[in-house]
């Protein structure tokens, strides 16, 4: 018997848009556990109303990281015996049947011979209508899966942890989240370590859900128009740091670390360069680069 347990982690939500997300989820799973990383104490009565008995709200004292967050939500989710968890971010929010076709597909790529580690959904940013591909990793770019083969799937090296669908037989044996990392690189660390152990991350083109990247887009036009997604300038230190972690890491590929490497680039082009944060974007960019190095991990910027 498929039992799933949602994840999600708030931090300081929006009332409204939360209760919207925290519907969509709980219509599709059999449990919910809400991991309160800050903000959330007004709304505590709101979110275990949404479900009674169906609903657990945990309360981390603070932001304690995306990592630490997830892994204590997995712990809560063991004891509500869940077989599967599913990790969702507050503003992500599944369309109809999205849950079921990742559990068929999950099926489907396990009886063709795959030992499954993860199966995520399409994601749709609501802004541009436009979806986010699967990606194959190297090995000088990612190589982006757009088209759905027979079948639905596709085998693909990153998965974002929001979506993600995991076997809980699969997060003893690869391991929990990696709380040093705090919030960027969290999902691609695990996919990293997970890719290393022999399983395979699989994507879904029939699963579909709306999730938004960045706080705001920026719209460049060279040679053609793109549409780029902005983080708060803080976010640029931890892609920074995390990824210069990970490069150091023996499981971390070169078909992986080159594509990289050019995404960090593009990063400084864009952000540094560009932007009209430009300058925050840089030093945070530089004090990222520098910290990673050193082996610095935890909370950065963000300790109070």
């Amino acid at each position: 018997m498929t039992r799933i347990v949602a994840v999600v982690v708030l931090y300081h939500p929006e009332p409204q848009a939360m209760r919207r997300s925290l519907e969509s989820w709980l219509a599709q799973v059999d449990a919910m556990v809400c991991v309160d990383n800050g903000g959330c104490a007004s709304l505590r009565a709101d979110i275990e109303a949404l479900a009674p008995g169906r609903v657990t709200l945990v309360d981390m004292g603070g932001n304690a990281g995306l990592g630490a967050a997830h892994n204590r939500g997995v712990s809560v989710a063991r004891g509500l015996a869940a077989t599967h968890v599913l990790l969702a971010d507050q503003d992500s929010r599944p369309n109809d049947g999205m849950v079921a076709e990742l559990v068929r597909v999950e099926a489907a790529a396990l009886a063709a011979g795959h030992d499954v580690s993860a199966v995520g959904p399409r994601c749709i940013d609501p802004r541009t209508g436009r979806d986010t591909p699967f990606v194959r990793c190297g090995p000088l770019r990612y190589h982006y899966l757009r088209e759905a083969p027979p079948g639905g799937w596709v085998v693909t090296d990153l998965l974002i942890s929001s979506g993600s669908l995991i076997r809980m037989s699969v997060l003893d044996a690869v391991g929990p989240m990696d709380e040093t990392l705090f919030i960027d690189q969290v999902d691609i660390e695990w996919c990293l370590r997970a890719n290393a152990s022999g399983r395979d991350a699989i994507g879904a083109f029939q699963a579909t859900m709306t999730h938004q990247l960045g706080d705001r887009m920026i719209v460049i036009k060279l040679g053609r128009i793109r549409r780029i997604p902005v983080h708060k300038s803080f976010r640029y230190y931890f892609m920074f740091r995390n990824s210069v972690s990970l490069y150091r890491r023996d499981y971390a590929p070169m078909s992986w670390v080159v594509p990289d490497v050019m995404r960090l680039g593009k990063l400084v082009f864009y952000f540094g360069l560009i932007d009209s944060a430009r300058l925050q974007n840089l030093a945070m960019m530089w004090r990222g680069l520098v910290d990673g190095l050193r082996g610095v991990t935890g909370p950065g910027p963000l300790a109070r």
